[in-house]
């Protein structure tokens, strides 16, 4: 894969010329600049820090409403500690078949590694998921202790439920036993063993972010609200991206 890891914090999983690309321009999100979401970076910054110092710590999911900040926190802790040996892989999910590859390369380098997996969803008929469950746990092979998976998701199982799958559960000696349909989804899931979960946000955490990146706005700021929610109604929602498509629109004027 040729990346020199000493020089190198982040890289990109290609798959049609099957390598690593290194990443020379990193997105510089911080943690400062994630609002209203304080319990969910003390977590995972803590679970990130255990993870370097040698500590058992979780593969993590974060999953919820589109917009709220998933993405943006895993780059985020990912800032924060790179200068002390953590570096980053992003492998889309159609190239899951090829992680056990890239995590051969990798397991026994001194750095450790997430495997950033961007929003992780799977359909009904979809298999690719199976590369992913013996990276998390292992197969007759131990996971490697310096790589850990942060994936992020709409879906807080990240397949589809059905009402089905609850009708096919039954009740067995006053024990409820799920359907297969549901364990197999659950199994998946449970592999993360930190879940941090996103909502949407209301209309004052919302100008409160609007308010972040607008720190140095000579206008008048209940113009800007007004505008900033005008933006938000006509997009459908209020959320961290929002707000941010809101100043890339609105600060150029």
């Amino acid at each position: 894969m040729s990346i020199d890891w000493n020089s190198t914090h982040a890289a990109i999983w290609r798959p049609r010329k099957r390598k690593l690309r290194a990443v020379q321009d990193i997105d510089p999100v911080g943690l400062d600049d994630l609002l209203g979401i304080d319990r969910q970076k003390d977590v995972l910054l803590i679970n990130t820090e255990r993870f370097l110092s040698g500590q058992p710590a979780n593969n993590a999911l974060l999953w919820g409403a589109r917009g709220t900040g998933k993405s943006s926190l895993i780059k985020a802790v990912f800032n924060a500690l790179r200068d002390r040996g953590l570096r980053l892989i992003q492998v889309d999910k159609h190239d899951l078949l090829e992680l056990t590859d890239i995590v051969d390369e990798i397991r026994d380098l001194e750095h450790r590694f997430i495997l950033f997996c961007d929003d992780l969803s799977f359909e009904t008929n979809e298999t690719d998921y199976k590369a992913l469950k013996s990276v998390l746990e292992g197969s007759i092979e131990q996971p490697p202790a310096n790589i850990r998976v942060y994936a992020t998701s709409n879906r807080r199982h990240l397949m589809p439920e059905s009402m089905q799958d609850n009708i096919d559960s039954r009740m067995v000696d006053q024990e409820l036993h799920l359907a297969d349909a549901i364990e197999e989804k659950l199994s998946l899931s449970d592999r993360f063993g930190l879940w941090l979960s996103f909502y949407a946000i209301d209309q004052k955490q919302y100008l409160m972010i609007v308010d972040h990146l607008f720190t140095g706005y000579a206008g008048e700021r209940e113009v800007l609200h007004r505008e900033a929610i005008r933006f938000a109604m006509q997009r459908g929602m209020r959320s961290g991206r929002v707000a941010r498509q809101f100043y890339n629109a609105f600060s150029a004027d």
